[in-house]
């Protein structure tokens, strides 16, 4: 007779980890609006990611009073990225992709840096998943709209303080000035 030995099945092996997700907020004025606003979108996503049995949160990024234009002054972001290269992330929840990027190069540029190591980005408001096969399509669409969005915003405020220069009207707090 043949002699069969049973191999039992490690149940913890089997069990799958919990997938690494952080988020990312990002408020461009330091206003009291905007703060508030801040303080809301980071209870949400941490509480989002908490109440979720498959993920395991991780932290919370957010820059503060900081354009989406310039990933240079961003430390909330480069802190983010550099977690991400380290291996502590594996997946990133953000609002939208104006909140990630203004500058599409620069939202392309981490994006696909991102997805080569595995990880994705979940923009909430344009229900984009990085992962997904058709995610960058629409991505480069509104990227190119957040980025044009953030051009005519600066070509408006040159325009008022051009304007405010011809018709002699002070574009300085000179009130408190005195």
């Amino acid at each position: 007779m043949k002699k069969i030995t049973k191999i039992g099945v490690n149940e913890t092996l089997i069990q799958k980890k919990k997938l690494k997700v952080a988020a990312y907020c990002r408020v461009s004025t330091a206003s009291d609006e905007q703060l508030i606003s801040l303080e809301a979108q980071k209870a949400h996503y941490e509480n989002y990611i908490r109440s979720n049995d498959k993920w395991e949160y991780v932290g919370l990024y957010y820059d503060e009073g900081i354009t989406g234009t310039k990933k240079d002054v961003r430390a909330g972001l480069l802190s983010m990225i550099a977690d991400c290269e380290d291996g502590k992330i594996e997946f990133i929840i953000t609002k939208s992709i104006s909140r990630f990027a203004r500058n599409t190069v620069d939202c392309l540029d981490y994006v696909r840096m991102l997805k080569s190591k595995g990880i994705g980005v979940y923009f909430e408001e344009q229900q984009i998943d990085t992962l997904k096969t058709d995610s960058e399509l629409y991505l480069v669409i509104y990227a190119g709209f957040a980025q044009s969005e953030s051009e005519s915003i600066s070509k408006n405020i040159t325009w008022s303080v051009r304007k405010k220069f011809e018709d002699g009207t002070p574009v300085f707090m000179y009130k408190r000035f005195l």
